[in-house]
């Protein structure tokens, strides 16, 4: 993956106030750490920053220009979104060098198609991989073209570019190819579904029936209460 370069401004007001004053600046509040050295707040710009991650995902590498006149690599280590929005709210970063090792999660896709009939269950959309910092993969590959019903995917199946190692048990589960239900199958199970569902809504009608009694009691208790005072 290659790095981009993206500047970047040291960030004196914190708390919440200070970044929601940030981010309607279209900035991104962030902290840079690693390597022993004391967090450095920073702000990055909005647009620039959502754009690299938006084509290099999650692991995307930055080559960080602050106006302080520091110049560091970064990656993301967390990054928090706004979910309504679909804005950033903040990002960690974490420094390396190059021909670091560094460990990351890299989301895993499956490709090809397994045999007709069957269902894919996801078990881990990402793995945990150890690789060189300015090498991080953006993605990785298993395939599940012809798999029957019964066949796993596991980490040791996916597809590893060179010098990028696996962080996890190679027996660990990806994904499990499973037989589709029939149509029978599904028909079978319906009247148990709504069953089910009618139960439901009978438990929280008898729970909104016993709340409402219970509002209603303490409300009874303190007029006699105020009665009682009232006349001594």
């Amino acid at each position: 993956m290659s790095e981009v370069k993206i500047s970047a401004e040291p960030r004196t007001e914190f708390g919440k106030g200070g970044a929601r004053r940030t981010r309607r600046a279209g900035k991104v509040p962030a902290v840079l750490y690693g390597h022993g050295e004391k967090p450095k707040h920073i702000a990055l710009p909005s647009r620039e920053f959502a754009a690299a991650i938006r084509k290099g995902g999650a692991n995307q590498l930055f080559a960080i220009d602050i106006t302080d006149g520091t110049q560091v690599l970064a990656l993301p280590k967390a990054i928090q979104r706004d979910p309504i929005k679909d804005t950033f709210e903040h990002v960690d970063l974490l420094l390396v060098r190059r021909g670091e090792k560094v460990t990351v999660d890299v989301p895993v896709q499956l490709t090809g198609d397994a045999a007709k009939d069957t269902l894919i269950v996801h078990d881990h959309d990402t793995l945990s991989v150890t690789a060189d910092a300015t090498k991080v993969p953006d993605h990785l590959e298993a395939s599940i073209e012809g798999l029957e019903a019964g066949s796993q995917v596991t980490a040791g199946d996916v597809q590893l570019p060179a010098g990028v190692e696996l962080a996890v048990d190679p027996e660990l589960s990806v994904a499990a190819v499973t037989a589709a239900p029939t149509a029978e199958q599904l028909e079978a199970t319906l009247p148990e579904v709504e069953e089910a569902t009618e139960e439901a809504e009978a438990e929280v009608g008898e729970v909104t029936e016993g709340s409402e009694g219970a509002d209603a009691a303490p409300t009874a208790e303190g007029g006699e209460n105020t009665e009682a005072r009232t006349e001594a």
